[in-house]
């Protein structure tokens, strides 16, 4: 009975995997087009492009402050009496006089600046290393993008070529078990070896069920960065290695330090905090403009004696004004900028001992997975030929029925082992291309 539903239920199970093998939405998908619809679609990256969009409208903006400011004005105005008091505030008032009580003006104010301590030429080198730090962490949302969803389809990968793998290891289980089975009818073995296969074998199917709910749970999570729907199925390309050029640990780290988006933002942050430091130093400068007015106005009030008619007047000049408070209220701003500058020039430092430290042990351990998979095939070959001999000494009669289950349980792992040291490889290979900055 306990057997009977297990066949059943493998049964269902491989009824559901050839539905779902044979969807309308199955694709199939190589890398670099999971890369292409990642970046597509991810909220991430799509806030970073905004962001570079916003840096650079502020440039824009910035450099439009080099225009004049023009500024268009009007007014009406009522004006009450004006009493006298001569004999004080308290007194009655003992004439009042004339005024014109409708007051009219309409102009226009212009300004030029000719010189501000260079301030407007800071902001904009500022704002220009703002918007170079923006497409920094653009770029480096894509990198993280692009190992993010390397690293689920290798999982998805993985979980196929273990399905192939434990799919053919069952075959050649239940041929196994028919030989047994004779053995067993012939009187050559007992029941018990019987019992023992049939028990690993249902093991080995429960596993099957597990490597398909892996399946299922890896597509989803790539269709989910991928911005597919839940129920598409991804089948990714044959399992090959990595194409890669063998480089010495010295190309990396040149390459990250060329490439490093941690280090280069760094670096960015420190240009910004040397111009802000500029920038704080300018507040002791002169300011000089070009300024003109002109106005048309009713009534005449400009120059004595005043008259009550309409009037054109024109103003243009040079202004200048020296912010004398400034020699003392600066002096602390002054110094937070400087110890700002301090702080940025050692988290830069700091960034470059943390970015060598991450691309020799990402390069130590991508060198490791690859004598993994050198050990890996040694280990399946060894496996197979354990076990082949097993198999010849317990049909001979001369081994046990334990130690033919372990042979094959060995085969069975050391094929794992190897497709997950392939998978790793790849993983700490692009994991690698990450942290230098070259994904």
């Amino acid at each position: 009975m306990y057997y009977s539903k297990i066949l059943i239920a493998f049964a269902g199970l491989l009824t559901a995997n050839s539905a779902y093998s044979q969807s309308k939405n199955t694709a199939f998908l190589t890398l670099p087009e999971a890369w292409r619809k990642a970046e597509q679609n991810s909220r991430q990256i799509e806030i970073t492009r905004k962001a570079n969009l916003i840096a650079d409208e502020e440039i824009k903006d910035a450099i439009m402050e080099r225009l004049p400011e023009v500024s268009l004005l009007g007014s009406i105005e009522k004006a009450t009496n004006m009493p006298i008091y001569e004999n004080g505030l308290f007194s009655s008032h003992t004439q009042e006089h004339e005024i014109i009580h409708t007051l009219y003006k309409a102009g226009a104010d212009f300004y030029l600046n000719l010189y501000n301590g260079n301030k407007l030429n800071l902001k904009i080198e500022e704002n220009k290393l703002l918007y170079q730090i923006a497409v920094i962490h653009n770029n480096e949302a894509i990198s993280v993008i692009r190992y993010k969803t390397a690293a689920l389809y290798l999982d998805l990968q993985k979980a196929l070529v273990f399905r192939k793998l434990i799919i053919k290891d069952i075959a050649d289980q239940e041929k196994q078990l028919l030989e047994i089975k004779a053995l067993q009818k012939n009187g050559v073995v007992l029941k018990s070896d019987v019992l023992r296969v049939e028990l690993d074998l249902s093991r080995r199917k429960m596993a099957l069920v597990t490597i398909e709910n892996d399946i299922l749970i890896a597509t989803q999570k790539l269709n989910i960065i991928m911005g597919e729907p839940d129920e598409s199925v991804i089948i990714p390309t044959e399992f090959d290695s990595v194409d890669v050029q063998e480089l010495p640990y010295e190309k990396y780290l040149v390459d990250a330090m060329e490439h490093s988006f941690a280090y280069h933002i760094s670096e960015k942050q420190t240009q910004v905090s040397k111009l802000h430091l500029s920038q704080v130093k300018a507040n002791y400068q002169p300011k000089v403009g070009l300024y003109s007015d002109f106005s048309y106005a009713n009534p005449q009030i400009f120059l004595f004696p005043y008259n009550p008619a309409w009037y054109s007047l024109g103003v243009a000049g040079i202004r200048a004004t020296m912010p004398l408070s400034q020699l003392y209220q600066n002096r602390h701003k002054v110094n937070s900028a400087k110890l700002e500058l301090d702080k940025e020039e050692t988290t830069h430092k700091d960034i470059e001992d943390k970015v060598r430290q991450q691309v020799k042990e990402a390069y130590l351990r991508y060198k490791e997975s690859l004598v993994q998979i050198g050990v890996a095939e040694v280990d399946v070959a060894h496996a197979q030929e354990n076990a082949r001999i097993i198999k010849n000494t317990y049909f001979n009669q001369t081994s046990l029925i334990t130690d033919l289950l372990d042979a094959d349980v060995q085969v069975l792992q050391t094929r794992f082992e190897l497709a997950t040291a392939r998978i790793v490889a790849q993983n700490k290979y692009y994991l690698l291309q990450n942290i230098t900055g070259v994904l």
